[in-house]
């Protein structure tokens, strides 16, 4: 996103420090999960990490580990979140979510939410078994996963470990 701002001579700011804004489908999605500070919430395919970085401010003193298969997507996301990453309280990941395993000494967690993955759309059931199952080890045995289905999300239910 290109962010054009016309200022008066003298009136010059840093515009790269201002946060770019979040498109209309995914304020939605994110008003609609049932997050609460303290949370720790998993994201399946973070793209460029502006859900992330969001979901991160509304948890407050919570955390989210943002995930992505692709290893330049992570790259461009954790150089937008470099503020975030700082605190602690944000970290990104290359990983697909069908071969995601909890990193060592990663509790699990309590949300799971993804826009737009194909693991999870229901195009290939094969790779969607796979990540449901590594989904149910990754989340608390009461987490909810989220999946966007433009409507703007829809609940998924687990079954138990």
């Amino acid at each position: 996103m290109v962010l054009r701002h016309l200022v008066a001579e003298g009136d010059r700011q840093d515009l790269s420090i201002m946060a770019p804004r979040i498109s209309n489908r995914i304020a939605a999605f994110i008003d609609a999960l049932p997050l609460m500070p303290g949370q720790r919430v998993l994201e399946i395919g973070c793209g460029p990490g502006v859900a992330a970085r969001e979901v991160s401010r509304r948890v407050g003193n919570g955390f989210v580990l943002a995930i992505d298969r692709s290893a330049k997507v992570i790259d461009s996301a954790m150089a937008g979140s470099s503020a975030e990453i700082t605190t602690g309280r944000l970290r990104f990941l290359q990983a697909a979510i069908e071969d995601f395993e909890l990193p060592p000494n990663e509790e699990p967690f309590d949300i799971a939410f993804a826009m737009r993955v194909g693991a999870l759309d229901g195009r290939h059931p094969e790779i969607e078994q796979r990540a449901l199952e590594r989904l149910r080890v990754a989340l608390k045995p009461a987490g909810r996963l989220f999946i966007d289905t433009g409507h703007p999300l829809r609940e998924v239910r687990l079954r138990t470990r």
